[in-house]
């Protein structure tokens, strides 16, 4: 198997994984959105932390800078608010709007990349993220509010990798110290719980307690296929990958778990694939552009 077929199957093993998430959150009920939160912190941090200890890979946190430190602090702190919506979107009914939420990921990335890198768009990104501004109003519409949850997983996840592209960090290193930011926090919240007998980790069954300390595996291997995956096929093929996740849990909200789709909504995400579609046309015309442009400069 080639590296590229390789990474690609990485790819999809860690968007796959991605999609199943809203049935997986739900086996942990009835822990709430907060608890369920704070074990997958805790859980992530103490797998990421044996595995590098394992594979001895500790000593890059000697050359971790006070600035990259201060922006895996705030990186921490922005997945928490990503994690904790998502877990309340799933085990409150509203997968359907949580995937949502990462089908506009990509367009939100792309405005933070104006408003904050200063990058420029090309004619047809300007019309996908119109459309796709266009489609939040339907969807308002259909709501009856803003698809707030949509909204914060998508700003959150844009954010996290703006930072995450700034502190240039690796995926289980960067992992590990976001975690361990997090972790003593997560642990006095838990303990908490617990003196208050509000806690459910131990006091549901026994297979309960394992899902919950699941959470951090659950959170850290598709981290780990995704930087496998990214070190080996092009960005561009990792971009039409994304969508798979979203499309799973879009799958599963309607099929599985029976979320209603009204027409006004259905007309929403329309709009918004319609966005992606001509983002992404746009992409991979683009990378072939520049790759025929690099290949005569060469000749």
């Amino acid at each position: 198997m080639t590296e590229q077929r390789r990474g690609l199957w990485l790819g999809v093993g860690a968007y796959f994984i991605w999609g199943l998430f809203p049935l997986y959150w739900r086996l942990l009920k009835p822990a709430g959105a907060l608890e369920i939160l704070a074990h997958r912190m805790i859980w992530s941090f103490v797998f990421v932390g044996l595995l590098l200890a394992a594979l001895r890979q500790w000593s890059w946190l000697r050359t971790l800078s006070r600035r990259a430190l201060a922006t895996l602090a705030l990186a921490a702190v922005v997945i928490s608010v990503n994690w904790g919506t998502f877990i309340y979107g799933v085990n409150s009914d509203r997968v359907v709007e949580t995937s949502l939420g990462y089908f506009i990921n990509p367009l939100i990335s792309v405005l933070l990349g104006v408003v904050v890198l200063g990058e420029r768009l090309r004619g047809l990104q300007w019309v996908a993220v119109g459309i796709g501004a266009l489609a939040v109003v339907v969807l308002t519409v259909d709501y009856g509010r803003p698809p707030w949850i949509a909204l914060t997983l998508a700003f959150s996840f844009g954010t996290y990798g703006l930072l995450k592209k700034t502190a240039g960090a690796p995926a289980a290193e960067g992992l590990a110290v976001e975690s361990g930011l997090l972790a003593p926090l997560a642990l006095g919240y838990v303990v908490w719980l617990e003196r208050t007998g509000e806690a459910t980790f131990g006091h549901v069954s026994f297979g309960h307690a394992l899902l919950m300390i699941g959470a951090g595996v659950a959170t850290a291997i598709p981290l780990l296929l995704f930087a496998g995956a990214a070190n080996r096929i092009p960005l561009t093929t990792l971009g039409v990958l994304q969508y798979l996740a979203p499309l799973m849990q879009l799958a599963i909200g309607v099929l599985v778990l029976r979320e209603p789709m009204p027409p006004a909504r259905l007309a929403g995400f329309a709009l918004v694939w319609l966005a992606l579609t001509i983002f992404t046309v746009d992409g991979l015309r683009t990378h072939r552009r520049q790759l025929a442009e690099a290949a005569e400069a060469v000749c």
